[in-house]
């Protein structure tokens, strides 16, 4: 008789010897056991995460976005992504939550957790089943914090502080809570598997990066021309900083995508895999397309094209496989590149910092890439049935199709109106002189760098 049937016999002859009620209580309690071990790990997976993500604010966007602006403005540009980690989640808290999160219409939650309400240890089964409302809620925050910080990059040195802040609150209340709810709200508009138009978006490509990158265009299109576009030199004045905010942008990313999975999971690891193949491979292209264009290889160029991955594997990672993103993140990495330094240039607009280059071009491709390379190997959410094109479900691209030109609009409109409301109000662009002074010294009285200290 081998081991193991010795044990089941040893077992079953103790189970038979122990009174039901007894065998009964030993298995719930097992159970529980297993619930709240299972529950202790996705708790600490997803408090990790939420740290990750805001890590890719600051330091990360700050870092990436400071360097890339001129020395002079180092300090606001660097100030527009630290200082939104604080009022967008007094924002948050107040009433942003229950406007992403609540259940409401399908564009809009309610106001059930108004103040937080109810919003504590015990798990929204309707989210997260496994970990506290309270720690999903913080997770999310965190999209909500960077998501409008993204935007900075194109109005970047020629705003004034007074009127992003502003800007930002209206931004955040009018576009973002709407599209997070109509994409990740229950019952919303365009719900992976309750929503009238199911769209696949698993870390923000819609919700995150079309919107913000769509406004970042509007922006910089409604602000006009930095003093000197044109016919004065605007390099970065610190690739060297920006190489480290984009290598902490590179990781904070894992928390960003495999942390969308909300449990410590094989789905997280597929996201986690997606995620740094696609950046791995669009760093490639871009530099690659650079390469044969210029002759030379920038830093620029790589870390550029880096994010420009990031962002196109965010709707995709927590659907496809390696392969499938590295091909999303080398596509992201020559379209991107082609975008920021041909199409810019045609057209002659200036978005310093290439937002709308990077975000909503690379959103929008990802969002469509992933109606492609959606399979239910990797997330079944539909029980079985097929899930994009590779699946045989050619619908899926014509849904996340519908969703991308939704947030386009969103960002478009929305974006349009609240400078408007912001200009007649407040005023958004500074004086000539401060501007040729620098935002540093201006609007914050300080200056980022100072050599006779």
């Amino acid at each position: 008789m081998t081991k193991l049937s010795l044990l089941f016999l040893s077992f079953a002859t103790f189970a038979a010897a122990q009174p039901a009620a007894d065998l009964d209580k030993k298995l719930a309690d097992l159970d529980k056991a297993v619930k709240s071990a299972q529950s202790a790990g996705d708790n600490a997976w997803m408090l990790v995460s939420a740290a990750l993500v805001l890590m890719m604010t600051g330091p990360g966007l700050a870092l990436f976005y400071g360097g890339l602006a001129r020395r002079k403005n180092v300090l606001g540009t660097m100030m527009h992504s630290f200082i939104l980690m604080a009022v967008v989640t007094v924002l948050w808290a107040v009433v942003g939550y229950s406007l992403a999160f609540a259940e409401g219409n399908v564009f809009v939650g309610g106001l059930k957790y108004l103040f937080l309400t109810g919003v504590g240890a015990d798990p929204n089964s309707d989210y997260a089943a496994t970990i506290p409302q309270g720690t999903f809620m913080v997770y999310q925050l965190m999209f909500a914090i960077i998501t409008p910080a993204l935007i900075s990059g194109a109005f970047a040195e020629r705003i004034k502080f007074s009127g992003m802040l502003l800007f930002t609150i209206l931004w955040t209340l009018i576009v973002y809570f709407p599209m997070a709810h109509m994409v990740w709200g229950k019952n919303g508009l365009l719900g992976a598997t309750w929503g009238r138009i199911p769209t696949f978006d698993f870390a923000g490509g819609t919700v995150v990066h079309i919107t913000s990158g769509v406004s970042a265009l509007v922006c910089a299109l409604y602000l006009g021309h930095r003093k000197g576009y044109g016919t004065e030199p605007m390099r970065p004045h610190s690739l060297v900083i920006s190489t480290i905010g984009a290598c902490l942008l590179w990781v904070g990313w894992f928390g960003f995508n495999a942390g969308s999975a909300l449990a410590a999971s094989s789905l997280a690891t597929s996201a986690f895999i997606a995620t740094h193949f696609g950046a791995a491979a669009a760093a490639l292209g871009w530099m690659i397309a650079e390469w044969m264009k210029t002759g030379k290889p920038s830093v620029l160029g790589a870390i550029s094209g880096c994010v420009a991955g990031l962002v196109a594997i965010t709707p995709a990672s927590g659907f496809v496989k390696p392969f499938p993103a590295l091909l999303i993140g080398f596509l992201a990495g020559i379209v991107c590149y082609l975008m920021v330094s041909v199409v810019k240039n045609k057209f002659g607009y200036d978005d310093a910092l290439d937002a709308f280059g990077v975000h909503g071009i690379g959103g929008t491709l990802g969002a469509l890439l992933t109606g492609v390379f959606a399979t239910r190997e990797i997330n079944d959410l539909f029980m079985g049935k097929p899930m994009g094109l590779v699946d045989g479900n050619p619908g899926q691209v014509l849904n996340n199709a519908i969703g991308a030109a939704i947030a386009w609009v969103l960002a478009l409109v929305g974006t349009w109106v609240i400078l408007k409301v912001c200009d007649a109000v407040i005023g958004l662009r500074p004086q000539e002189q401060e501007e040729i002074e620098g935002l540093d010294l201006s609007m914050h009285g300080e200056e980022g760098y100072s050599f006779e200290a």
